[in-house]
């Protein structure tokens, strides 16, 4: 009798409770394809500083009908401790310029398994479409003084920390980015901070991975994501540390840096090991797109500048040259984790625009440009990491703009233009908009059905600081109207 209850307690034994607690993310957004991620976890919140996973199985339901009616589901994933209890999956076969909604099905087991809630993406429309397109682009992420202020000998001192009611939804600039419904959202690389500088700081891999549970477990990061499509760059901050390459036993290692990158956000199919981070997407017959990779192949930073010292490496050169040669997009866009105009701190070494970092090979890619006339071809730069925003004109002609910080904690005023702590001390370039006032924000781009390019910038609560629109390329070239600037402050 006693076996018997034993047994039957068994079989009614309620299966583990499973959460899906930093919802779910659609990345590389392609005319055909997605990559579809979530992570299983045992609690529904931030509990005790982390996010922790728990084993189970998922799949993904996908349909071009909110309601399901007709829809395909992926092969069934497990979540286990290997991939943090990520599941991943890139998804084939889709219509170009076509709205698709997909939800999560997941359970401790394949018979107590639950449904999600509906998110949605948008498929690019590749190059024959012309409807309008626009995104947003964000750097400096920073968790720890968003919500915990500067720190000072290793601890954080509150100082500077975001004091809103709202403070446990996130960042603010989130919830503005989700009312404005871009079609993508690009972050540029600091996504997280593995050095805080803190009793946080992150060098192994358990730590490494809680970032990345503590930043996107934010409510305000799970709402934007349910709908707005992402595309991921890293830079130091989210490598190893600040200004780092790949040298060095000092942790975290580089190769565990990208290893945790390409596990913790859906940038390569994860059933292609030898997927490279760089690549460019065709969005639509206006503009395309390019994503590079500025920590993998560099050369050391120690390394006296000069034709040999890289920051992108041969392949990827050759790549980016060949591939911009061959578009025909109205819109070039180099979306860089990195600056390559500036001006930036000339105390750097770390980046193409500083003097004792890998400045010959941008301004031997900045002649490439002129050479190839790409620069009267639409190409122009974005680029992330600095703290700051701005648009600046290279003496090339070359424009970039800079997303600046993505919160007020993490942003401080830039260096200018003929600042002998520059990059630039003799004023070469030419800056039409640099901020007066320490705030986060980020830039938005929209390419109008017409071909018109507009870049704003914003602050994290939705204030417009600066606007430029730039008419379609071949109406410029007959003399048609030229760029219409616009500051707010």
């Amino acid at each position: 009798m006693i076996g018997f209850c034993l047994l039957t307690a068994a079989l009614f034994t309620a299966a583990p409770e499973v959460f899906h607690a930093q919802g779910e993310m659609a990345g590389e957004v392609t005319s055909t394809s997605v990559i579809l991620q979530s992570r299983l976890t045992s609690v529904a919140k931030l509990t005790d500083g982390d996010v922790p996973g728990t084993s189970g199985v998922a799949r993904f339901e996908l349909s071009e009908s909110d309601d399901f009616g007709s829809s395909r589901t992926t092969d069934w994933l497990k979540a286990a401790p290997e991939n943090d209890f990520i599941v991943k999956v890139q998804v084939k076969g889709l219509k170009p310029a076509t709205q698709y909604y997909y939800r999560l099905i997941f359970g401790s087991d394949r018979d107590s398994v639950q449904t999600g809630e509906t998110c949605s993406f948008r498929t690019l429309q590749g190059r024959d479409g012309t409807d309008e397109v626009s995104f947003v682009v964000v750097t400096g992420m920073n968790y720890m003084s968003f919500h915990y202020g500067k720190v000072k000998e290793g601890k954080r001192t509150g100082v500077g920390a975001y004091e809103g009611d709202d403070k446990q939804e996130g960042f603010p600039a989130l919830a503005t980015i989700a009312k404005m419904k871009p079609d993508f959202f690009v972050g540029t690389g600091d996504n997280v901070y593995y050095d805080s500088h803190d009793d946080r700081e992150a060098t192994e891999l358990r730590d490494l991975r809680r970032k990345w549970h503590e930043q996107f477990v934010q409510p305000r990061f799970v709402k934007l994501f349910r709908h707005v499509p992402t595309y991921w760059e890293k830079d130091d901050h989210d490598h190893r540390f600040n200004d780092c390459d790949r040298e060095g036993n000092r942790k975290p290692l580089s190769d565990l840096g990208i290893q945790t990158f390409r596990q913790q956000v859906p940038v390569v199919d994860p059933l292609d090991p030898e997927a490279k981070t760089y690549r460019t997407y065709r969005v639509n017959q206006h503009l395309q797109i390019w994503l590079v990779e500025g920590r993998d192949y560099r050369s050391p930073n120690r390394m006296p500048d000069g034709p040999d010292k890289t920051l992108w490496g041969a392949d990827q050169i050759a790549w980016l040259k060949q591939t911009l040669r061959e578009s025909d997009a109205t819109w070039k866009l180099l979306i860089s984790p990195t600056p390559m105009v500036g001006p930036d701190d000339a105390y750097k070494r770390d980046n193409h625009t500083n003097h004792k970092g890998f400045r010959h090979e941008g301004r031997a890619f900045f002649d490439w440009i002129k050479q190839q006339r790409l620069d009267r071809k639409g190409f122009h730069v974005i680029c992330g990491d600095r703290h700051w925003q701005y648009h600046s004109i290279d003496p090339t002609g070359i424009e970039e703009f800079s997303s600046g910080a993505l919160v007020d904690s993490n942003s401080r005023l830039g260096r200018d233009p003929g600042d002998p702590k520059s990059t630039d001390p003799d004023a070469k370039i030419k800056q039409l908009h640099t901020q007066t006032e320490a705030s986060g924000g980020f830039l938005k781009v929209t390419v109008q059905d017409n071909g018109d390019i507009r870049f704003e910038f914003f602050d994290e609560n939705g204030e417009r600081l600066y606007r430029v629109v730039k008419p379609v390329w071949r109406h410029k070239a007959e003399g048609g109207q030229p760029d219409k600037v616009e500051a707010s402050r």
